[in-house]
């Protein structure tokens, strides 16, 4: 049985028209649904707006929680239960060592103590070379030869007084004049040095500490200076105040401030200091002048209480007593300089002129310091002491006293200020070049 042909299905008919059979009708897509109509300008399409996340303040957002593992231990299955990544905890804190101090300020570096080897001034005596001692070991410089010519005027009144003492002992005056002359000797005589320095200058053996610190820097002095430091004693004072002295021919005395204060480079340049006063005669050329001029200055003193005392009783007699007291002193006075031919007239410029040798002899003690090796030590040793002369000045209350006494003080101080002294050590403080 010979089966129909199919009929195939029909197609939708496009709206507006009939289906006709036979007729060929075109396919058309359906229209894309942003397209525009006939007549109808293009709009481009707009994507839906994107969900936004909810606003959070900074201060209220946490950190989303770490998976953990859950409660139960148990999971459904063989074999052992997974495990969970767990929020990792914070390390323990590391051990903090001790705060180190800051270090000091660059421009204010920390002074070590005076003893320690540390100490900028601090020099070393331990090391021990070769010695060169001088075959000259003083001479009688410049100022030492002024400070005797100056002495001369002093030396003549005590001799006018001896001679008149001396005749009170008939035919031995001569020998008395003659053994004072000769006393000038024991100036250089040791036994008579150690009674001067014991009784006169209160100075004192040092103590078996003391000297193991004073010898080797004494040994380092003189080894720069090349002398022999034997021929020299070592003497302490027993003083609060930076000081040092020379005196007679062979004594070298510090005060125990300086002797525990100073660091051994200041110390040494204090004791090279007074070595300079024993090398250029200074020391012995004060003592020979000043031993020689004691009877003159015995008599005026003398002098000056019988006339105190005198005048005082003319007092009681009105002005008639206190005139004839004056005419009998100025006819004494004018008898005096005619017969010694104006020669008391110089002894009222002796003391000017003594202490301008005095500020002399002391710069040149410093230079000669300085030309050993000692010139940044002196200058520090200087200023302590200006330091500690200000301190005493203010703690007395006589600051504005002193700047108005200044010019006359000035003109009988032995010691030149300390700006002079220092303005002198200029050239040993250059860097060399």
């Amino acid at each position: 049985m010979t089966q129909p042909p199919p009929i195939p299905p029909e197609y939708p008919e496009p709206a507006g028209g009939p289906s006709q059979p036979g007729a060929q009708t075109p396919r058309v897509p359906p229209a894309h649904p942003s397209a525009p109509g006939p007549g109808q300008p293009y709009v481009p399409p707009q994507a839906p707006p994107y969900p936004q996340p909810p606003q959070v303040p900074m201060s209220a957002a946490q950190p989303p929680p770490y998976p953990t593992a859950p409660q139960t231990s148990h999971h459904p299955g063989p074999g052992p239960a997974p495990q969970y990544p767990t929020a990792p905890q914070p390390r323990p804190p590391l051990p903090q060592a001790a705060a180190a101090p800051p270090p000091p300020y660059p421009h204010a570096p920390a002074v070590a103590p005076p003893g320690s080897p540390l100490h900028p001034h601090h020099i070393d005596t331990a090391h021990r070379g070769r010695v060169h001692v001088s075959s000259q070991q003083r001479h009688t410089d410049a100022t030492a030869f002024g400070n005797l010519l100056l002495y001369l005027p002093n030396f003549l009144c005590s001799l006018v007084v001896v001679v008149l003492v001396s005749l009170l002992f008939g035919g031995l005056g001569p020998l008395v004049i003659l053994a004072w002359l000769a006393s000038g000797a024991l100036v250089f005589h040791r036994p008579t040095e150690s009674a001067l320095a014991r009784h006169l200058l209160r100075l004192r053996y040092p103590t078996p500490q003391e000297r193991a610190t004073l010898e080797p820097v004494w040994r380092e002095v003189t080894a720069r200076a090349g002398v022999e430091g034997r021929n020299y004693e070592l003497w302490v004072e027993d003083s609060d105040s930076l000081n040092a002295v020379a005196a007679a021919g062979h004594i070298v005395g510090v005060t125990r401030f300086a002797l525990n204060q100073l660091p051994n480079g200041e110390l040494a340049a204090v004791m090279a200091h007074e070595l300079g006063h024993h090398v250029g005669g200074h020391a012995w050329s004060g003592l020979l002048g000043y031993w020689y001029a004691l009877p003159g200055r015995i008599a005026w003193r003398l002098l000056r209480t019988v006339t105190g005392f005198l005048f005082h009783v003319s007092r009681a007699f009105s002005c008639i007593g206190v005139a004839f007291f004056g005419i009998c002193v100025g006819g004494v006075a004018l008898a005096t300089i005619g017969t010694l031919y104006g020669l008391p007239l110089l002894l009222l410029g002796m003391p000017y002129a003594l202490a301008a040798v005095g500020r002399r002899s002391e710069l040149r003690a410093d230079q000669h310091a300085a030309a050993l090796g000692f010139a940044p030590m002196l200058a520090a040793v200087l200023e302590k002491l200006h330091q500690q002369e200000q301190a005493q000045l203010a703690a007395a209350g006589q600051g504005g006293a002193q700047e108005k006494e200044a010019p006359a003080s000035r003109l009988l101080s032995s010691h030149p200020d300390y700006h002079t002294r220092l303005h002198h050590l200029q050239e040993y403080l250059r860097p060399p070049r």
